[in-house]
């Protein structure tokens, strides 16, 4: 079956895209989510090295501190709330506890395998970069889907890059970056899409105010209204210059029980020419 119908490929090559972006203490971390990664190698190799007694082998492990929204990560429906109600009508007050939420907790969350679209804004709108701030609306992101000859179904994850993704290596510039404004994601959300990810931080434009919505309105939009998980910071550059606009995706959250995301490293599986 070809790779444009969405569902995985079998018994055939595909190209696997890591949609991952590397993990590092200097990377760019949203300023609520600070500090974002820290690794420690804790024990090392000639720790337990006693060849004489035991064998040639050794072990070494380290630890990881992370904050649940840093780096390449999904939302759960637990992260944001409607006039204090989680998705569904459910109190934020009577769900989350100490050690987190008893309901819309990102265990929640299944492994997903779903059809992918690659939106490709950037291309779209001729620009050879987006420009600082800049809002990406519903008629934009229809234009894309209509240039690319894509359909959306209720189901697909759709992915939208802005080419934010290449100043990985510049944080400030990153944060900076375009985003979706209150009507794209209000349009995603009436397709009926399983999830949305973008090469940004927050999905939303940081620092945008919707004079409805305030800040962030597609994470009150998406998440808190229409149990659509975001999934942000994403590495889309080797996926859009392969042409890839339908692509099964994976993506697996950690089951920490509770938690209000948790880092991801989605991939997308396209399948190779018959």
């Amino acid at each position: 079956m070809p790779a444009e119908s969405g569902r995985l490929p079998v018994g055939r090559d595909v190209r696997v895209f890591d949609l991952e972006q590397p993990r590092t203490v200097d990377m760019p971390v949203h300023e609520s989510h600070r500090p974002g990664y820290f690794y420690a190698l804790h024990r090392r190799h000639e720790d337990g090295y006693r060849p004489d007694e035991s064998s040639p082998r050794s072990g070494a492990s380290g630890l990881i501190v992370c904050k649940e929204h840093s780096g390449t990560h999904i939302d759960a429906l637990s992260h944001q709330a409607d006039a204090l109600m989680l998705y569904g009508g459910v109190p934020a007050a009577g769900a989350q506890t100490p050690s987190g939420f008893t309901r819309h907790g990102v265990e929640e969350i299944p492994p997903i395998v779903a059809p992918g679209v690659l939106l490709d804004v950037q291309v779209s709108l001729g620009a050879d970069e987006l420009e600082l701030g800049r809002a990406i609306t519903a008629a934009e992101l229809e234009a894309c889907r209509a240039e690319q000859g894509i359909n959306i179904e209720p189901g697909d994850v759709v992915l939208v890059r802005t080419g934010n993704g290449r100043h990985g290596n510049d944080p400030e510039r990153y944060l900076a970056g375009p985003g979706m404004d209150s009507s794209a994601s209000r349009w995603l959300a009436e397709q009926g899409v399983l999830a949305v990810g973008a090469d940004n931080m927050a999905w939303d434009v940081i620092g945008l105010v919707d004079p409805e919505l305030g800040t962030l309105p597609g994470h009150l939009l998406l998440l808190a209204r229409s149990g659509i998980y975001i999934i942000e910071n994403l590495q889309l550059e080797e996926l859009a210059a392969a042409g890839a606009g339908r692509f099964s995706f994976i993506c697996t959250p950690l089951k920490f029980v509770g938690a209000t995301g948790s880092p991801v490293r989605p991939i997308a599986l396209v399948a190779s020419a018959p």
